[in-house]
């Protein structure tokens, strides 16, 4: 965390510096495209989006440990108390974490749902046990936890010019479409961690099930059907984007060049599949380095230009204020 970051945040304790600090590490480390996004916010918000995103982060590492040194129960455990942990934190400030004491500290100054976060846990516990999605719609009631609320914590933190709740399908889609690029990048990750989070429906449609996806996986050989399936999932998946990009109108002028620079770079990925063919089992799919520096510049020139905007408007307000011949 830069320090002007926190100091335009208000945030002066030095122990929730240090916190924030580390979710700060976190994004940077482990969330390329969101936190190349990130910095195109304002000084002041950047600091609670990593403060979500640290949480996220550390929950899921907790779920998903891949050496498998931890069992089921063990990982359990720890979100048990991570649980607790955040509990104690959004009562009292507290927190033995880090991630935590940011994460309960950000709830607070922007007043996030408790809920959200109850919900999204329930989600990563989820993934010690559920190794499927027979059908999209039981795959959209994991998904509600594990990216909606994610798209609903960020609201607050972002702005709208509308009502928040006329926003907030648009941030929960987007939080989905996210999560859904996500699992068409990672197949062959998530098989190897023994979870498919495409839609048997989908992949059925197709002729696919998991033991072709293995076999796929195992001997580096491709199949009709998987490019078959994997295409329908691409194409779910930009429906899913469609549905939220209308929201990104409906944020804070300040903050729509980072929502949509990460559009626009988690769209990448989802070309990249494509320009691949679908080859996500024996490959992973990335933008391309050029592309993310031209995105991110792309995403520069709006943040000057509204920020000249926002400047402009204001110097016109105080003229009219003033009246004429006060100047």
């Amino acid at each position: 965390m830069t320090r002007r970051e926190l100091d335009a945040a208000g945030i002066t304790d030095p122990g929730l510096r240090s916190a924030y600090g580390r979710c700060r590490q976190l994004n940077a480390r482990h969330g390329r495209t969101y936190f190349l996004a990130t910095r195109l916010l304002p000084l002041e918000r950047r600091t609670a989006v990593h403060a979500l995103y640290g949480f996220a982060r550390w929950a899921d590492d907790i779920v998903d440990d891949l050496d498998r040194r931890l069992t089921p129960d063990e990982r359990d455990l720890l979100l048990k108390r991570l649980e607790g942990d955040l509990a104690h934190a959004l009562r009292s400030g507290g927190g033995t974490e880090p991630v935590v004491r940011a994460v309960a500290d950000t709830a607070e100054r922007y007043g996030i749902e408790v809920d959200l976060f109850a919900d999204f846990l329930a989600s990563m516990r989820a993934d010690l046990t559920v190794t499927d999605y027979p059908t999209y719609a039981d795959l959209r009631a994991y998904m509600h936890g594990s990216a909606a609320v994610i798209g609903l914590q960020m609201l607050p933190v972002l702005g709208t010019v509308v009502p928040r709740e006329e926003a907030a399908p648009h941030a929960a889609a987007l939080g989905v479409a996210f999560q859904l690029t996500n699992f068409l990048r990672d197949v062959g990750e998530d098989l190897d961690r023994g979870r498919v989070y495409l839609p048997a429906d989908l992949l059925a449609a197709h002729g696919v099930d998991r033991a072709l996806l293995l076999w796929s996986r195992r001997t580096g050989r491709r199949d009709p059907r998987i490019r078959a399936a994997l295409a329908a999932a691409e194409a779910m998946t930009r429906d899913v984007y469609r549905t939220a990009r209308p929201g990104i109108a409906m944020l804070d002028p300040r903050v729509r060049p980072c929502v949509s620079a990460a559009c626009t770079l988690y769209g990448g990925i989802l070309d990249a599949i494509a320009r691949h063919d679908y080859t996500v089992l024996h490959h992973r799919a990335v933008v391309p380095r050029r592309r993310r520096a031209a995105t991110a510049a792309a995403g520069v020139l709006k943040v000057a230009t509204a920020r000249w905007r926002a400047g402009h408007a204001a110097d016109r307000a105080a003229l009219e204020r003033r009246g004429p011949g006060r100047g």
